[in-house]
């Protein structure tokens, strides 16, 4: 099983930072969207621990957060399970054609209307089978790396941290920053709002503080990938300033065997973004 630095954004996935600052980081960091409020408590690189936006407090990661955090985080992974298997199919022309023409050889070759019906049904189900075996795989990969130990992974290195989300005083959503110093970017990961909560901007206020964080920090861009395959998640970046990049339609997600089986049934779109924020 594929297993290295796994790196998929989820389809809904905030909060501040705690180690140093980027070395080099001199002049007055500029804030990306409103400032934090009078009084905030502020990290050692001095920007701010906990914000609130709307109701929404966000700040950074701590340890005794590790249990609803990958609670949040399992439950935006699963949920992958559906949406890859029924809606995903709706973004594979190819694939409903194979399918469509695997059915009416099902017909010309048995002559039987009752096997015919039940093929694209067998189809799904393995759509589903194998969407499943995927994800969880993936899962498995995620929380045996980064999601392990989320304190050494993110809030000790330079240039990366986590942020959670808090609302009524339960953490309701996450995300994370990693920088990478070779072409001065900072990459959003992680993001994921708890089912019970969506709907009230606390994604965009979490994708906030990750851009925030990398103004801050003197960054010239912030990436993401993501696999999401509905069309809100693709909507809140774009309305964050991102930018679609590129899009594959063969990628290879950690936990994939790419076995023909798993290919026949198991498809995903990969899709790139970025927002500039300064010219190198």
């Amino acid at each position: 099983m594929h297993c290295s630095s796994p790196k998929m954004v989820c389809e809904t996935k905030i909060v501040a930072d705690e180690h140093e600052a980027i070395p080099g980081t001199k002049k007055e960091p500029m804030m990306w969207g409103s400032p934090a409020a009078p009084g905030a408590a502020l990290s050692s690189a001095g920007e701010p621990k906990d914000v609130r936006r709307d109701g929404v407090f966000i700040r950074e990661f701590e340890r005794e957060d590790q249990e609803e955090v990958l609670r949040i985080f399992h439950e935006g992974i699963m949920e992958r399970i559906p949406n890859s298997a029924f809606r995903g199919i709706w973004q594979q022309p190819r694939t409903q054609f194979l399918y469509a023409f695997l059915t009416a050889m099902c017909f010309y070759m048995t002559k039987s209307v009752t096997l015919t019906c039940c093929a694209p049904l067998i189809l799904m189900g393995a759509r589903y089978y194998y969407s499943r075996k995927v994800i969880q795989n993936y899962l498995d990969c995620a929380l045996n790396t980064d999601m392990a130990d989320i304190e050494a992974y993110y809030m000790k290195p330079t240039g990366s941290c986590f942020w959670v989300a808090v609302l009524d005083g339960r953490v309701v959503g996450i995300v994370a920053a990693q920088g990478h110093e070779d072409d001065n970017t900072v990459e959003l990961r992680r993001m994921s709002v708890d089912s019970r909560y969506r709907g009230k901007g606390i994604a965009k206020a979490l994708g906030r503080r990750v851009l925030e964080y990398a103004v801050r920090n003197n960054y010239a861009a912030v990436v993401l990938g993501t696999t999401a395959v509905k069309l809100a998640a693709h909507k809140l970046y774009e309305s964050l300033g991102f930018c679609r990049t590129s899009q594959s339609e063969d990628y290879r997600l950690p936990g994939m065997s790419r076995s023909p089986l798993e290919r026949l049934f198991f498809q995903i779109r990969h899709s790139r973004y970025r927002l500039q924020l300064r010219e190198e």
